[in-house]
């Protein structure tokens, strides 16, 4: 499930939030399954 964006086609508000979830120690397959799960609460 690698996929490559271009610079130009980052949100820099995800990014930031991704980068503050990784601060208070989440992993990024954390992260994912809170966005998944997010996801499919809406």
């Amino acid at each position: 499930m690698n996929k490559t964006v271009s610079k130009t086609e980052l949100d820099y508000e995800w990014v930031a939030l991704i980068i503050e979830a990784k601060k208070l120690g989440m992993s990024i397959e954390e992260i994912r399954l809170f966005l998944l799960e997010a996801r499919q609460h809406t």
